[in-house]
């Protein structure tokens, strides 16, 4: 079976993780990855560490597989003119440098967009190319934070708190591989390619959903409420004798199910628990009468019940609770492959299962430069020429 991006190449040049991890998903969808590293120690997040293994960083190697590493100078003339010639030959270029920059190296899209026309162009920044903030760096924690989820999240007056992953790098990487699908769909149509623009900030002013409805609907900024749901009732983590669990009692039908599953009718026929709108009025109340009946026997009793009951609730695991999950392992989530250097290492499997056209996991993350030789053939270059780019430091 043929991957659905096989024959696709795309120009790779980002480094950290929004960019890397768009291009990890095209990769592991059968994109060619080139990814192109400055001479002075490649993508930073190679550094990233501890953990280290051989010398790589765990950090780079969860976010590189599937691509092939060749090292550019691209402040200098040959440099770019290498880059130049894999645009002739390339679908898609990706990018995160802050606005400006790549017009200043000369590889901005009205440059290489004239070079190549079919080009999809996708550039990733903190607040976008255009505006007031456009020349300001971006940071996942200054987009989490300048988007509104950061005030959401948290227990009630307690200091901001930011979540475990960096969602608005993630959050960004997924824009950006959609919008290029799109863009290369689209392409199909016309023979044009186009410019995409993606930010972190727009990404998390995006996820606002039902909670900027509320301030569109009230006028008033939505409070912070810990794993409480500000619509739904009950919906939040819970402590039983032992440890955390969560419940999620996400409608009414669901609602007679959990008392009765834990002998709680008492509770169902109270008039200002009988509808979900009541029940999250009421809520405080109604966590405070729980909280306590949770509190007498252990996490695994309660699950128990409303496990065979039907109704929705977990355990809070740890990761290596999650990543040895039976249910994470039986959908190929944790994944091994041999890197070069490291030797075997763990990765996280593909999240997309396709029946016809599934992606996969080809090649180990790369070692830098490490592809740079072959890179060069294929757009013309000889050993002699290969060699004197070398020994000019535009290459590596």
């Amino acid at each position: 079976m043929h991957p659905p991006l096989e024959n696709i190449t795309i120009l790779d040049l980002t480094r950290v993780l929004a960019g890397p991890y768009c291009t990890m998903i095209l990769g592991d969808l059968g994109a060619e990855i080139l990814k192109v590293e400055p001479p002075d120690g490649g993508d930073e997040s190679r550094n990233y560490g501890p953990p280290f293994v051989e010398g790589e960083s765990y950090y780079f190697l969860s976010l590189n597989r599937n691509k092939k590493s060749l090292v550019l100078d691209l402040k200098s003339r040959e440099g770019k003119e290498v880059l130049h010639k894999l645009v002739l030959k390339s679908d898609v270029l990706v990018e995160n440098f802050r606005p400006g920059v790549t017009k200043k190296l000369n590889i901005d899209y009205s440059t290489l967009g004239s070079l190549n026309p079919r080009l999809i162009y996708c550039s990733i920044t903190g607040f976008g190319q255009d505006g007031p903030y456009s020349g300001r760096p971006g940071y996942d924690i200054v987009s989490f934070a300048t988007g509104g989820i950061m005030s959401l999240t948290g227990e009630p007056g307690q200091p901001p708190v930011k979540i475990g992953i960096p969602v608005a790098d993630i959050g960004a990487g997924m824009f950006a591989t959609s919008t290029i699908l799109a863009a290369l769909i689209s392409r199909q149509q016309t023979g044009k390619g186009q410019y995409i623009d993606v930010s972190l900030l727009d990404g998390q002013v995006s996820w606002l959903t039902f909670q900027a409805g509320y301030y569109f609907g009230t006028g008033r900024s939505p409070r912070k409420m810990g794993s409480a749901h500000p619509t739904i009732a009950p919906y939040q983590a819970f402590k039983a004798s032992d440890s955390y669990f969560v419940l999620a009692v996400g409608n009414n039908s669901a609602w007679k199910t959990f008392c009765e599953a834990l002998g709680l009718r008492e509770l169902f026929n109270r008039p200002k628990f009988s509808t979900n709108p009541l029940r999250v009025k009421n809520q405080r109340e109604l966590t405070d009468i729980l909280e306590p009946f949770f509190a007498k026997k252990s996490a695994s009793h309660w699950l128990g019940l409303l496990e065979e009951a039907g109704v929705p609730c977990a355990s809070i695991n740890d990761l290596d609770t999650t990543l040895t999950h039976p249910q994470v392992i039986h959908r190929g989530m944790v994944q091994e492959v041999v890197h070069p250097k490291a030797g075997k290492i763990k990765v996280l499997g593909i999240p997309f299962k396709l029946s016809e056209t599934p992606g996969a996991i080809r090649s180990p993350p790369p070692l830098l430069g490490e592809h740079t030789d072959e890179v060069l053939r294929r757009v013309g270059y000889g050993n002699g020429e290969i060699s004197r780019l070398r020994a000019e430091g535009a290459v590596a």
